[in-house]
């Protein structure tokens, strides 16, 4: 082993990389919205789902959609947004936010967008079950803000529109009948973001394309359903410099355990969501992961005609 490569490691492991305050913020907010939702709908059978991330045929990729909810045979679509300041809707509508600190931010057609989510979530669980299953689908702007001030023209959209107690209370209050447990399968059946956290808090989302930790450990968990999770043990002190696998993986997927070494010069390669293109993170600078449960819905969508 070459000392310039354990150098590298060395000095890698020892590399800070802080969140980004201003993303960390709407991704706190979302959590919250999440974990509140589950509290206020359980007892009237309420089932939340977060970040789903559909296939776009269309568009190629995947469109995100921030909840999604499932309840009797209804199914809320869910777009959060945790704004501050004031935002106009111009005619083309398009969401301009007003900042307090005096700049401005096109949003572009979000209540759009998150219609049209909405008819290719509903397009594909109907193409799963074989047959239009008549479920009451649902449309929701969640602006959880309360430094947010609202346009009037807000409530001409044809969605749903709320501010986070409002929404809340739409879960407690309403109770939304008989599960369609097809619905249920269909919208558990999409995954979510990969999630890589680097050494000081910085989160990288997107794809886990490869572990880079070899078949064997591939091999485990290829054949997973559950999200699969894992922390990263990298001891400090001269020793660690001399060892060969510096490095520790503690790697969980349901109830199963394995522990993986981490040579120098070890990479994982992810496409992180807004890059252009796949890249390796040196395992050196990983805290943890955290991958979504694999898809079973990629198939679906194939054949849909354009919103």
């Amino acid at each position: 082993m070459k000392l310039g490569q354990r150098w590298n490691w060395w000095r890698q492991r020892r590399r800070f990389h802080p969140p980004d305050e201003i993303h960390r913020a709407g991704e706190l907010a979302e959590q919250r919205l999440a974990k509140i939702s589950r509290a206020a709908g359980k007892a009237n059978g309420w089932h939340v789902f977060e970040s789903v991330r559909i296939p776009d045929v269309e568009q190629g990729g995947k469109r995100e959609i921030d909840l999604v909810i499932v309840g009797g045979n209804t199914l809320l679509v869910v777009e959060q947004k945790h704004w501050s300041g004031s935002f106009e809707i111009n005619a083309e509508e398009e969401f301009i936010q007003h900042r307090k600190n005096g700049t401005t931010h096109n949003h572009s057609t979000v209540n759009q967008r998150i219609a049209r989510k909405s008819r290719m979530l509903l397009a594909m669980h109907n193409e799963r079950v074989g047959k239009d299953d008549d479920v009451d689908v649902r449309v929701v702007l969640a602006f959880t803000n309360r430094n947010l001030d609202w346009p009037k023209d807000v409530m001409t959209l044809g969605s749903i529109v709320k501010d986070e107690a409002g929404f809340i209370g739409l879960l407690e209050s309403e109770h939304p009948g008989q599960l369609n447990e097809a619905l249920l399968e269909t919208v558990a059946g999409f995954g979510t973001w990969d999630e890589v956290e680097l050494n000081g808090g910085f989160i990288c989302k997107g794809d886990v394309l490869e572990l880079g930790l070899g078949t064997a450990v591939e091999t485990w968990q290829s054949s997973r359903r559950e999200a699969l999770e894992g922390t990263v043990a990298h001891p400090a002190g001269w020793r660690a410099f001399l060892s060969s696998k510096p490095s520790k993986l503690n790697l969980a997927a349901g109830e199963r355990r394995i522990e993986a070494s981490l040579p120098y010069g070890t990479t994982m390669r992810m496409h992180v969501v807004g890059r252009k293109s796949p890249e390796d993170i040196p395992w050196s600078t990983v805290a943890a992961i955290n991958l979504s449960t694999p898809s079973l819905n990629d198939h679906l969508g194939q054949a849909l005609q354009k919103p």
